[in-house]
């Protein structure tokens, strides 16, 4: 169970490193969103606020750093190809995004599907947060 927790913090560790990376990521990127406004609109459109979002993805990254531990999952490069390959495996999703976010909607943003910045700036958020919980992530025992 210790394993499993450490496992669990950094993943959200990596997760806060990723936003704490973000600005730099969107400007080299050039990516418009930011990923708290994105996740917290998706939830909750009427609320603007990021602290839902961050509680979001801290938990997703938590939990992401638990599957990969249970799954055998050690070490950057590992941890990077994982987190890279849940990037495109969900990528799809930003089609429901497109449609339903009110910042894409209202124009403030581009059609995150389709949009090269959007999608750089997800590969490279992923890269910091695989690199961190590879670097973090406890060893199966």
């Amino acid at each position: 169970m210790r394993r499993e927790v450490q496992a669990a913090a950094a993943g959200a560790l990596a997760a806060a490193a990723w936003i704490a990376a973000e600005p730099a990521i969107r400007r080299a990127a050039g990516g418009t969103h930011r990923e708290l406004r994105l996740i917290s609109r998706l939830i909750s459109p009427r609320r603007g606020g990021t602290r839902l979002g961050l509680a979001v993805h801290l938990a997703n990254g938590a939990a992401f750093g638990v599957a990969f531990h249970r799954l055998g999952g050690h070490g950057i490069r590992r941890a990077v190809l994982a987190a890279q390959a849940e990037n495109a495996i969900l990528w799809p999703g930003m089609a429901i995004a497109d449609r339903v976010h009110p910042d894409v909607r209202s124009g403030a943003w581009p059609r995150l599907l389709t949009d090269r910045g959007t999608l750089t700036q997800e590969i490279g958020g992923h890269l910091v947060f695989g690199v961190v919980l590879g670097a973090l992530a406890p060893k199966r025992a």
